[in-house]
């Protein structure tokens, strides 16, 4: 499937105009053939976790020549490059993650995943190319910042804690100046090619992770009554988890609960001595977050108990509640709106119960995390694969907006 857009990128007619932002829509397009080349050969050549040496390599070689100044870091193939402005100012953050997905791709496009069972099918390779073409708009206009913009190139997003570790190796500090805000984009292809959304208060999950052993007696298959089956007992669990969800969280405060495994047991004619429930959490409040730990444990506890079992229950702490800023969000919205135009901003209505580690950035400095809509050409967000599947296609046009707004963002935040 061809991933080049069939609608016009936006006019600048569309929006209101203002002189800080004049040019960036052109420019932008100018750089479209370095952004789409930049994010194929990182689609190319995938990589997962903190460790991404050829990533790493691919933004140095792009960044190499501008004003910059570009840091590696120690601990995580992570890239920091501060752009110092033509006058004295606060520092803001503009974030992009690396990292890939283990997972075979199928999208049959020409320039899919080279490597076995790993794909970029959350679109972190368009959020680097996306970036770096921003930090090229952005020294093109350094004198306009009255301040400094960090770019943060992250690895590790999916599930490695990356921007925690970024965090612990000082971006926030690069510029040696005080941040005051931090942007992120999120390409999707559940959303109208080239609109950009985004909401105040939260704007996607925690994500917890558990893990539920039921210990009982093995025996034969035969003769349950010798044995003390721990299966009956974990599928109890289930069901009984999921009531919980419904009768002890507020409707107002979404929680949910997925058992996504359960093992037991070796062959038909064995009762098993244990079985495992694995799954996740994921809410939108951190009280309410707490109070579900407490009461997954209860219910297992308690649950076991009432058929003769032990339990040993583990919960893994993971990315908390991203929320955004309840002045930023907004703003980001009208920024769109003047920027790109009326038709290229939505305010989100919901949040997703998907999880993000801009989180941490965000529980530090205020910020917003926004999402730009890539369904492709001919397919309807509705019906288009979504990220995470193997055959996610995003629509490549719609990185000129994101460039757009990196831009926009900075040249706004630091006018």
């Amino acid at each position: 499937m061809s991933t080049i857009s069939r609608h016009p990128p936006a006019k600048t007619s569309d929006a209101q105009p203002d002189p800080r932002f004049a040019g960036l829509v052109a420019g932008a397009r100018v750089l479209q053939p370095r952004t789409v080349a930049l994010r194929r050969a990182v689609h190319r050549n995938p990589e997962l976790g903190l460790t991404l040496p050829a990533t790493q390599a691919a933004v140095l070689r792009v960044l190499d020549g501008l004003p910059l100044r570009v840091h590696s870091g120690k601990g995580l193939s992570s890239v920091v490059a501060v752009l110092d402005g033509g006058r004295p100012g606060p520092s803001v953050v503009l974030r992009g993650d690396m990292d890939a997905l283990p997972m075979a791709e199928r999208t049959g496009l020409p320039f899919a995943s080279q490597v076995d069972a790993v794909m970029h099918a959350c679109g972190h390779d368009t959020h680097v190319a996306m970036l770096t073409s921003a930090a090229r708009l952005l020294c093109d206009r350094r004198d306009a910042l009255a301040g400094h913009v960090i770019f943060m190139f992250q690895p590790g997003e999916e599930g490695h804690d990356g921007a925690r570790l970024m965090l612990d190796e000082g971006v926030l500090h690069a510029a040696e100046t005080p941040v005051t805000s931090a942007f992120a984009l999120h390409i999707t292809s559940s959303n109208t090619s080239g609109v950009v959304t985004c909401r105040p208060g939260p704007m996607m999950a925690s994500s917890d992770s558990f893990s539920v052993r039921v210990i009982g007696k093995g025996g034969h298959g035969g003769m349950p009554h010798e044995a003390l089956d721990p299966v009956p007992a974990a599928a109890a669990m289930v069901g009984a988890l999921q009531t919980m969800i419904t009768r002890r969280v507020s409707v107002a405060e979404p929680a949910v609960l997925t058992v996504g495994r359960i093992t037991a047991g070796t062959t038909t004619n064995v009762i098993p001595r244990d079985a495992v429930l694995e799954g996740t959490l994921r809410t939108l409040a951190e009280s309410t977050r707490s109070m579900v730990h407490t009461e997954l444990r209860r219910v297992c506890e308690h649950t076991a108990a009432a058929y003769g079992c032990h339990v040993e229950v583990k919960i893994k702490p993971g990315y908390p509640v991203t929320r955004n800023d309840d002045t930023i969000a907004p703003h980001v919205i009208d920024l769109a709106r003047r920027v790109l135009g009326a038709r290229h901003a939505e305010h989100m209505a919901h949040p997703l119960m998907g999880a993000e580690d801009f989180s941490h950035v965000l529980r530090k400095v205020p910020g917003a995390l926004a999402f730009l809509g890539a369904s492709p050409p001919g397919v309807a967000p509705a019906d288009a694969a979504p990220n995470h599947s193997d055959q996610v296609v995003f629509d490549e046009s719609a990185m000129e907006y994101g460039v757009v707004m990196y831009a926009a963002y900075a040249l706004d935040a630091l006018r």
